[in-house]
C-alpha cells in the first residue's frame, strides 16, 4: 500500500482584536473545510475514517497555537497538525492609549491534505 494524495484544501482566518493564534489557526483550517465536501472516501470504497488529514497552519507564533484544538476541527480521518512560522500580524494604527499600541490582527493560512493508503492501479508505478 502506499499513501496517495487525492486533494488539498487552503484556508485563512483571522483573530481580529484578541490576538490570539489559536482562533485564527482554527477559523483559518474551518474556512479550509468549508470549501469542499469531499466524497472521495465513498469513491474509492474506504470510511471517512481512513483518510489521512495532513494540516499545516502558517501564523507568525506557531508556539502559541494550541495544536490539539486546531486538531480537534477535523471532523473524521487520522489528523495531524504542523504549525510553522507564516500568516501575518498586521499592525494596527496608534491611538491614545498607550497600551493598544501594541494591538495587531493575526492572519493564519492553513493547508489540507489529504491522502489514502491505496495499492497502485496495475502498471502505475508498480515495481517489475
Amino acid at each position: 500500500m502506499a499513501k496517495k494524495k487525492v486533494a488539498m484544501e487552503l484556508g485563512m482566518g483571522t483573530s481580529l482584536r484578541r490576538q490570539d493564534y489559536t482562533k485564527a489557526a482554527i477559523r483559518a483550517l474551518q474556512d479550509a473545510l468549508w470549501h469542499n465536501s469531499l466524497t472521495m472516501a465513498d469513491a474509492f470504497g474506504f470510511s471517512r475514517e481512513d483518510m489521512i488529514v495532513e494540516v499545516e497552519i502558517g501564523v507568525q507564533k506557531p508556539e502559541e497555537v494550541d495544536i490539539d484544538a486546531v486538531k480537534a476541527i477535523l471532523p473524521y480521518g487520522k489528523g495531524s497538525v504542523q504549525v510553522v512560522h507564516g500568516g501575518l500580524d498586521i499592525a494596527k494604527p496608534a491611538s491614545k492609549n498607550p497600551a493598544a499600541d501594541t494591538d495587531k490582527t493575526i492572519i493564519a493560512n492553513a493547508a489540507v491534505n489529504v491522502f489514502f493508503d491505496m495499492q497502485p492501479a496495475a502498471g502505475k508505478g508498480a515495481s517489475t
